[in-house]
Order: C-alpha cells, then structure tokens, then sequence
C-alpha cells in the first residue's frame, strides 16, 4: 500500500468514492439527493496550496482518502487558521486496518508543516462507528449542529 498525493488523472476514481461517501451518510440525512450529490471540489482539492488530498493506492486501486484544508478560523478563536478534514474514506474491504487513522496522521502532520495546530471535521451524530474512529484519533465531540425541515413531507 502506498499513500500518495491525488492527481488529476485520479478524479474519475475519486468520484466514484465521493459516492461512497454520500451513500454511507445518507441513512443519517434524508435530505441528501437520490442521484448526483456531490461534497466536493476534487479538482480544487488537488491544485490548491492550502490542501493536501491524499490517497491509499494498493496495486492501481484507491482504497482510503482523505484530505485537510487550511481554512480561516471564526474571529472569536485564539487560533487563525485550522485544518479541516473529510473525505474520510475507507473501501469496506479495508476497514477495520487502520487506514483511517494512518490517513488521518498524514494529513495533520501536512497541516502541522503548514503552521496549523487545530483541527475540526463534520460527522453524524448518529454515526457511531465513525465517531469512535475520530475519537481513537483524538477527536472530541465539540458543536453538534440542529436542523428543522418545514414543508412537505419526503
């Protein structure tokens, strides 16, 4: 297994993994469309100097990503700059291995180099088996977002 930098010739790939992605976060949201949702600036990601998008490649195939990405902290922060991570992404056929967190621990120390030192990423509340991954990375529960959705019903 090798953990390289994204390319542009990797987006066909990454875009069938965002869809992972959006499958596995759908049963958490019902308003996530049926077909063509789309989370991320792929493209963006990969040329950008404030983000790193990393890959697990094993034989050709992408099997783990994830990316950080420098963003500008709420004024109210002592911090100015944090990391921000997602596309956490691991092939079911190589959960359970650590992928996550090797992927994780690269994508901080990018960050780190880069002067940041706090870092945020978005999940579930009721994903629990994600939840306990970024935990045993570190991670603490920290804001937890509410929604109301007024209309018709889905």
């Amino acid at each position: 297994m090798q953990f390289r930098h994204a390319t542009i010739s990797d987006i066909d790939a990454l875009l069938t993994l965002e869809q992972g992605v959006v499958e596995a976060e759908r049963p958490f949201n019902s308003v996530i469309k049926a077909h063509g949702a789309r989370y991320y600036d792929i493209p963006d990601l990969i040329a950008s100097d404030n983000s790193c998008l990393l890959i697990a490649d094993v034989e050709g195939s992408i099997v783990a990503t994830g990316y950080v990405q420098i963003r500008q902290s709420k004024s109210a922060l002592v911090h100015d700059v944090h990391g921000y991570l997602g596309f956490m992404y691991v092939a079911p056929e190589y959960r359970g291995q650590g992928l996550n967190k090797q992927m994780m621990d690269r994508l901080i120390t990018w960050a780190e180099g880069h002067g940041v030192n706090d870092f945020y990423l978005d999940v579930y509340s009721a994903n629990q088996s994600a939840i306990t991954a970024y935990e045993k990375a570190g991670f603490q529960p920290s804001l937890l977002e509410m929604k109301l959705h007024r209309g018709n019903k889905r």
